[in-house]
């Protein structure tokens, strides 16, 4: 399988249909859904939705925005990262994210695979705005975001269907310009 991406602990390679029980074990853990849906994805979403916009190809820059994360020495599956556009016609703004098993959190992978993923945007692909969002009270996100660089943008709320606890403090933005990205190397 292509790798699309390699830092010294992880492996991002394109996600398959292979990888659904993968991505069901991952998204069955209320830790890991906490801040995202409150509660697991069942195995007829995970098909009929997350997994087609997990494996979407974006025409404007001949990629996925979705990439498997291995662990490099034993191969093992630890969730996914994202840098996909926002636009489905333009790579100029990109959304950041990741989705780990909490048994990689904890050691800086995400920090490792975000900045990563930064890099190689703004470096190669041309991007000229990351951006991520998260809920306020997602302390270990931001603080993630933060590190790889991405600056606090803005907060704002959102109407959910199914509030979860936490979603009464709102939500942020974080955002870093290609201008930024170059002042800071």
């Amino acid at each position: 399988m292509r790798t699309f991406l390699e830092t010294e602990r992880l492996r991002l390679r394109p996600l398959t249909e292979r990888d659904s029980e993968a991505l069901l074990a991952l998204d069955s853990d209320p830790e890991v859904m906490r801040y995202l849906t409150g509660r697991p994805t069942s195995e007829e979403t995970l098909r009929t939705r997350v997994l087609p916009e997990l494996l979407h190809h974006y025409a404007c820059w001949d990629e996925r925005g979705f990439w498997a994360a291995e662990e490099r020495g034993s191969g093992a599956f630890l969730g996914w990262f994202e840098l996909a556009p926002v636009e489905e016609d333009s790579a100029e703004e990109v959304e950041l994210g990741y989705r780990l098993a909490v048994s990689a959190w904890g050691r800086g992978l995400a920090t490792e695979g975000a900045s990563a993923l930064v890099d190689k945007g703004f470096g190669e692909l041309g991007v000229a705005r990351v951006t991520a969002n998260t809920m306020v009270v997602n302390a270990r996100s931001r603080r993630v975001l933060e590190r790889v660089g991405l600056r606090l943008a803005r907060y704002y709320t959102e109407e959910w269907d199914e509030p979860i606890p936490g979603v009464e403090h709102g939500e942020v933005e974080y955002a870093l310009t290609r201008e930024e990205w170059g002042a800071r190397r």
